[in-house]
């Protein structure tokens, strides 16, 4: 019996489908079929039930399956204590947070890392939308700061860390222009609705809160999305940190729009739990979970949801 065995029956178990489990462990879907039939054959058991379109687990695999989960829990524990014991410092840590983090909320924690760690290259790369979950899972980062849309929650472990609002914006002159059809769908329909591309593969980009039958408009990142509103050719949504000072100069305009109202995205710190967390990393988890909801942006939103939109 292999440890790479038991991963991939776990993860067929929690992912419902041998392609799927495949995705996750990064491997061919013949590999973990293999696998599983090396596991079966040693034991001399029948894990699953292969009869229907998903594989099923039998009355043995269940219970192999609730002693499996045990076993996987404590070799990630005993993985983690001997990271601590090497005490190494990681040569390179990366970090992807969302576009929509207040950066602010993070530059202290890695400026009190830094100081610790000095011979750490920190990497931090902000991602759009599914992006930061995608390096993620794929492996090309250590922690991540997003929301958990798409989240496979089963496989990471979470700290709640910042709330950011996102609210539909148009630029002073587009909005007077408008006026009362500003607060319709209908009435916003020909204005271009300006939205970020996500970094996250083709299944990142933006679906919610598009305007059905609307013009809209992609670009590559909030800097850009925020030029193009205060340009007058669009609106979209914006986090409030981001527009904090043109809303107080007026340039920038909130819209009251039916089918858009502003949203509190919930963000959270991400780790993979097949992961052992090297010092610096570790550091870094324990810091942001010990500043938990303290680091949040609470600027009253109207409505409260987990996922993100941009």
């Amino acid at each position: 019996m292999k440890y790479d065995q038991l991963l991939a029956f776990d993860a067929i178990v929690m992912a419902g489908t041998f392609r799927k489990a495949a995705e996750r462990l990064n491997k061919s879907q013949s590999a973990v079929s293999h696998a599983i039939r090396q596991l079966e054959d040693e034991l001399e058991l029948k894990l699953f039930s292969r009869d229907g379109y998903r594989p099923k687990l039998t009355a043995q695999g269940e219970v192999f399956f609730r002693e499996t989960s045990r076993a996987l829990a404590q070799m990630q524990a005993l993985g983690e204590i001997a990271a601590r014991l090497r005490a190494r410092e990681e040569a390179e840590l990366r970090i992807a947070v969302t576009a929509t983090l207040p950066l602010e909320r993070l530059l202290p924690v890695l400026e009190e890392i830094g100081r610790r760690f000095a011979a750490t290259h920190l990497r931090l790369s902000t991602e759009m939308m599914g992006g930061a979950i995608a390096r993620l899972m794929e492996g090309n980062a250590d922690l991540a700061v997003a929301t958990l849309d798409g989240v496979p929650m089963d496989a990471v472990e979470t700290r709640r860390m910042a709330d950011v609002t996102i609210r539909p914006v148009a630029s002073r002159l587009l909005a007077d222009r408008l006026g009362p059809d500003a607060k319709s769908a209908a009435g916003l329909q020909a204005i271009p609705q300006i939205v970020v591309a996500g970094t996250g593969g083709p299944e990142g980009d933006q679906s919610r809160d598009l305007l059905p039958g609307g013009r809209k408009w992609t670009v590559s990142d909030f800097a850009a999305k925020k030029q193009v509103i205060l340009s007058g050719q669009g609106w979209g949504g914006m986090p409030d940190h981001l527009i904090r000072d043109e809303i107080a100069a007026g340039t920038l305009v909130p819209l009251t729009v039916e089918a858009f109202p502003p949203r509190r995205s919930e963000l959270f710190a991400i780790r993979r739990r097949d992961q052992a967390l090297g010092p610096v990393a570790r550091a870094i988890w324990t810091r942001l979970s010990d500043a938990g909801p303290d680091l949040a942006e609470n600027a009253g939103a109207d409505s409260a949801v987990r996922g993100e939109t941009i």
